[in-house]
């Protein structure tokens, strides 16, 4: 942010005041940034106004120079909570005829150059008046004002004021008038202001009969039968701030089953809500960064480790190292939980692989048959947001899912892209994002989902009309990624031939490391970083499957250096499904299946295996037949699961097989065993043509050779996951010291001029894709990499897995745009 300078004193009559000029941008609209205004300038003595425009927010201040200057000063300490300023600029005016008193202004129409806010938890103050029998609000479960409350989930066209949003159907009551009404009231211009008189209101539905709000027969609240209701074992859904939730009480393991069951969410781990941290700590270690993250205004869930003291059923994480917790965030979550000293299941309210329902009808229809009972609202969603999901590593946050709390915002990223056109960035197929730049700022969406999934797909292309609404956005470039089967990649190129549009296609793993280098600020003509990219499957450039690569890159290009020794992925995508036809794959490829039987025959490995249709397993391999090559790190984590017996079959969720691999380590270490040594894994030279490669057969031969001799699975996970971390930094410590690349020698490609260039990697090393999510492995690298001196760029506000790959594109695009690197391909 810009500090005002001094300024010269502009004379406007006898008293020797000066005007200035006062420009902010940044998320300053919808957040009470007005009233605050209004609120210092009285105060500090000034007179002027206050008004909300297409670019921000415009002051125009008289007074004395000393008191404007701790005006400015005090507007920058104290800006309201949701609030966010960017730039701060002054500028001395002219002023004749003064006003004689600070106004607020109307804002006049213009473009849009603003940011959304996203939804806030409820603030403490909303909280102390929901709870407080004497206040009109008591026990109201939509309290809200300017500084916290639905934002973006009920925003349905910009610009954003009431009645261009859900609560558009509510007329306020003379109350709420005069409060929106008051600049002195935290209130004033609360579009989702709302009271018992003329607010939403809530209902529950039981038996299959629907009700309406003020139904005869409710003799008791809604909220406290919904509540008796989980006390006695049932299950309900609530209609909350972005979708439903599917609720029942997380200590009663009867119940947690049944909602398995009937969600047909059979292993992956459930969201809990605890009404406060106290109650958290009964179950789980809280750091204070942890404390911190859990009650901030995006009030995400954050991953947890049980300390065992008190437990909780192991059906709500089975096999989860961490339990999700959050804390109630809006004042309907805060009545719910009220009354329970214990956790809530709060997980999303649909079946497994669905997106979170949103609407009453859809609701009863599918989450009927679930539920026991619905907790219903009137106040209509219009936008599906999920809960965020978060942990903590080193102190600081990092982000698994972006949504609630943290989408739409912006990325902050180096204001050098500001010279780049206007883009949009459609990312991946799984964990779905998109990402716009515009005037330089980056705007990464909400995490979508699935686009296999019908639903989730038609939600994706709302939200890209939606967000082109927000931010008046008109892409003249258009980015996805190179695989040729992405939903996401095809719905660009239809897009960019429909509009006559350019289209950038970037390699996945590329965008990955870009993404992990504009998170951290890096600026557009950064020098090369060595990206470390691992994650399931990328579409590589030679037409196989990434997803263990080694790229020297900067925005610009890349050149892979090194990647994990490729194995076959026996059924393609069915192998992601069944991590045991990984482990064949691996052992046939490093071992050879007969040498295996011959040493291994009495493991349950080996018994396990030869139980499968082989002969069609090794004829799909040895033939390439829907078999294709993968260096993909996820595939190798599968198959060392499988060998251990942890989902060999089939997994339930993305990445169980890695989850439960890593608790099976952490326990170990955790239990006071001790140190490990770690597996070896070999390192196979590269040439000009073909990179250097990771090869874990050595890897395999210990792993086996522990089996045989009846070693806990936990030591083996463990020393599994220390081998491939000290293999990874072995990788990299080969690659920065190969001499052409120290000494800047080293020739990289434009992947669109196809132009070569001459770099030095500027000592920076990317961890980035979705294995970096497993923190023992991060941790890891990070000790080796930093002890050794090099500089560790992890991420934070952006998922280090597919959820993140939008920006990277956009980084990408960008840097080659203004670089003019593709200016000829339009």
């Amino acid at each position: 942010m810009s500090q005002p300078s001094p300024l010269p004193v502009t004379e406007t009559g006898s008293k020797g005041t000066t005007t200035w000029e006062i420009r902010v941008r940044g998320v300053v609209q919808g957040v009470g940034f007005r009233p605050t205004v209004w609120r210092l300038a009285r105060d500090a003595q000034l007179v002027g106004s206050v008004m909300n425009d297409g670019a921000g927010v415009l002051i125009r201040a008289t007074g004395s120079t000393r008191a404007l200057s701790r005006f400015v000063s005090c507007l920058e300490q104290q800006a309201p909570p949701l609030s966010r300023i960017e730039t701060l600029t002054t500028r001395p005016v002219f002023e004749t005829d003064p006003p004689v008193e600070f106004r607020i202004l109307e804002s006049p129409a213009g473009e849009n150059r603003t940011r959304v806010t996203p939804d806030a938890s409820i603030c403490l103050a909303c909280v102390a008046e929901t709870n407080d029998s004497k206040q009109r609000r008591f026990d109201y479960p939509f309290t809200n004002c300017t500084h916290c409350g639905p934002r973006f989930s009920i925003i349905q066209s910009f610009p954003y004021d009431r009645s261009r949003t859900t609560m558009s159907t509510f007329s306020m009551c003379v109350d709420c008038s005069r409060e929106y009404a008051d600049p002195a009231d935290r209130r004033f211009h609360a579009q989702p202001i709302a009271c018992p008189a003329c607010g939403p209101r809530v209902w529950l539905e039981q038996n299959e009969q629907p009700r309406q709000p003020g139904s005869p027969n409710e003799d008791e609240d809604p909220i406290q039968r919904a509540s008796r209701l989980l006390n006695d074992g049932a299950i309900v859904a609530v209609r909350g701030l972005g979708g439903f939730h599917l609720c029942c009480d997380a200590t009663n393991d009867e119940a947690v089953t049944r909602l398995r069951h009937r969600k047909r969410r059979f292993g992956k781990p459930f969201a809990l809500m605890a009404r406060s941290t106290k109650v958290i700590e009964r179950y789980c270690d809280l750091s204070t960064a942890e404390q911190e993250l859990l009650e901030s205004v995006a009030a995400p869930i954050v991953l947890l480790k049980p300390h065992g003291r008190e437990a909780l059923p192991v059906s709500l994480a089975p096999g989860s190292g961490r339990l999700g917790f959050m804390l109630p965030y809006t004042p309907l979550h805060l009545l719910l939980s009220r009354s329970f000293d214990r956790p809530l299941v709060m997980t999303s309210g649909n079946t497994s692989d669905r997106p979170q329902v949103i609407a009453i009808g859809e609701a009863r229809q599918r989450l009927g048959p679930i539920a026991d009972a619905m907790l219903m609202h009137d106040r209509e969603i219009a936008n599906r947001i999920d809960d965020s999901v978060t942990h903590v590593f080193r102190g600081r946050p990092r982000m698994i899912r972006r949504a609630r709390g943290y989408a739409p915002s912006i990325t902050p990223i180096s204001p050098d892209f500001r010279s780049a056109p206007d883009l949009l960035a459609f990312g991946a197929e799984l964990k779905s994002t998109f990402c716009l730049l515009k005037d330089g700022a980056a705007v990464l969406s909400q995490h979508q989902g699935d686009l296999e999934d019908l639903d989730t797909f038609d939600d994706y292309e709302r939200n890209l009309r939606l967000y082109k609404e927000m931010y008046d956005h008109d892409p003249k470039w258009l980015v996805c990624d190179k695989h040729p089967e992405y939903l996401s990649s095809k719905l660009a190129r239809q897009i960019a031939h429909r509009e006559g549009l350019p289209l950038l296609e970037v390699q996945h793993h590329h965008a990955h490391v870009a993404s992990c280098m504009a998170e951290n600020d890096l600026p557009i003509d950064s020098p090369p970083v060595l990206g470390v990219a691992l994650d399931g499957l990328g579409f590589g450039d030679d037409g196989t499957i990434w997803g263990g690569e080694f790229l020297l890159a900067d925005y610009r290009s890349f050149r892979r250096l090194g990647s994990l020794k490729p194995t076959a992925m026996i059924g393609g995508s069915q192998a992601i499904r069944e991590p045991w036809r990984s482990t064949y794959a691996q052992l046939s490829a490093w071992i050879g299946w007969e040498a295996f039987v011959a040493r291994y025959a009495s493991l349950e490995l080996c018994k396990m295996l030869q139980q499968r249709d082989l002969a069609i397993v090794e004829r799909m391999r040895a033939n390439a037949i829907n078999a294709p090559l993968a260096s993909s790190c996820g595939r190798l984590f599968d198959a060392v699961a499988a060998a251990l017996g942890v989902c060999a079959d089939g997994v339930t969720f993305e990445g169980q097989g890695a989850v439960e691999l890593e608790k099976l380590a952490e326990d170990w270490v955790l239990g006071g065993s001790g140190s490990v040594v770690p597996y070896t894994f070999s390192i196979t030279p590269g040439d000009a043509r073909s990179p250097r490669q990771l090869d874990p057969g050595p890897m395999w031969r210990g792993l086996l050779d522990d089996l045989a001799s009846g070693e806990p699975v936990g030591r083996i996970a463990a020393r599994f996951h220390q081998g491939l971390g000290a293999a990874i930094c072995q990788m990299i410590s080969q690659i920065l010291a190969t001499p052409e690349l120290s000494q800047g020698m080293f020739k990289m490609t434009s992947l669109s001029a196809m132009t070569p260039k001459l770099s030095r990697t500027c000592g920076i090393v990317a961890l980035t894709g979705g294995c970096f999510q497993n923190k023992i492995l991060l941790e890891c690298v990070t000790d080796r990499l930093e002890a050794k001196g090099y500089r560790c760029l992890v991420h934070s506000q952006v998922p280090s897995n597919d959820g993140g790959l939008a920006l990277g594109q956009a980084a990408i695009a960008a840097a080659q745009l203004v670089s003019g690197d593709i200016t000829a391909q339009r």
